[in-house]
């Protein structure tokens, strides 16, 4: 496992000085193994590592100690592999890691769900330096197509209340948001956090290659998508992926981090386990957002479109028939 960080560059646009220190944050990129033992190993090196260099919040994968589960539709029984959310596996390594290491450890793991279809819900979390529970969201959209059939194991988080919250754990001195995977590729979940507050968002990923489509590497197209988003909403990306052969899809790495200028700090492999670890300045977004201040300038009294409910009959938009999501 490879070791990489980088320091905070120089705000592009900075016109009031900053009294804030940067805020150092980790990531692991793992390649899931079968032997639950061998991986809580490989994962706790990783999040050990990040923390010797200086890491207060330390963030991994999606569904962190799970085969990837969706590169075949479910059985009758979808939630065998799901766990509790305080009392698994996820949970109790997380705590153990934090609280040894005196750091936030952010996870994601299949929730449990007591619904009679048997589907879970993909949730991350975030752990405090004491091992206690600072925060949980749930996944809010759901992949349906080839090779990621997670609508047949996971239920998309509920809209009512805060579904997109913002944590500001004391001691972590910053803001910071926990969709999940999918949730990446919507500007709206972008833009939600970043009106909420948030300055970070992690987006704990499983995204590899297509089955049916096996020479189109969406990497490029996955990595512009979340960075734009990060420019157009004013937010630090942190993205850890997995790495390796999981029956139909081969996952591409590729974890970063990325700052509200577009700048991708910090890189991994796209098929090498790593560490990347970077120092944050966090008013760069402050920065940002006074200059191209996007949060201001917009026109929510135009945008009733965006909130009516989606038409299965033409979800490609008006005047655009419906055709089959690729199976």
């Amino acid at each position: 496992m490879i070791t990489l960080s980088a320091t905070a560059p120089e705000s592009l646009s900075r016109s009031t000085e900053s009294t804030r220190p940067p805020v150092r944050v980790g990531l692991v990129q793992h390649r899931w193994r079968s032997d639950a033992d061998e991986l809580a190993k490989v994962l706790r090196d990783g999040i050990d590592r990040a923390a010797g260099e200086g890491a207060t919040l330390v963030c991994l994968p999606e569904i962190t100690l799970l085969r990837y589960p969706a590169d075949t539709p479910a059985g009758p029984n979808p939630g065998d592999t799901a766990e509790d959310l305080l009392e698994g596996p996820t949970f109790a390594l997380a705590a153990e890691a934090a609280r040894a290491n005196g750091v936030f450890v952010h996870a994601s793991l299949y929730e449990k769900s007591p619904a009679a279809d048997g589907l879970g819900f993909n949730t991350a979390i975030l752990v405090s330096p004491s091992g206690e529970l600072a925060g949980r969201t749930r996944k809010m959209h759901i992949p349906i197509s080839a090779g990621y059939y997670e609508d047949t194991y996971f239920r998309a988080g509920p809209a009512e209340g805060n579904p997109y919250p913002v944590y500001e754990p004391e001691g972590l001195g910053a803001k910071l948001g926990l969709p999940t995977c999918w949730d990446e590729w919507f500007p709206e979940v972008a833009r939600n956090y970043s009106l909420g507050g948030a300055e970070i968002v992690v987006y704990p990923t499983a995204i590899g290659s297509e089955p049916v489509f096996p020479a189109f590497d969406t990497q490029p197209l996955w990595q512009q998508v979340i960075v734009a988003n990060g420019i157009n909403s004013g937010l630090f990306m942190v993205v850890p992926n997995r790495i390796g052969d999981e029956g139909a899809v081969t996952f591409y790495g590729s974890s970063f981090i990325s700052d509200p200028y577009g700048r991708v700090l910090v890189q991994a492999p796209r098929d090498e386990e790593a560490v990347l670890v970077a120092d944050l300045d966090l008013d760069q977004r402050r920065d940002w957002l006074e200059l191209f201040p996007f949060l201001l300038t917009r026109r929510p009294d135009s945008y009733a479109a965006l909130t009516a409910p989606v038409d299965a009959q033409r979800p490609y938009g008006a005047g655009h028939e419906a055709t089959a999501v690729v199976k």
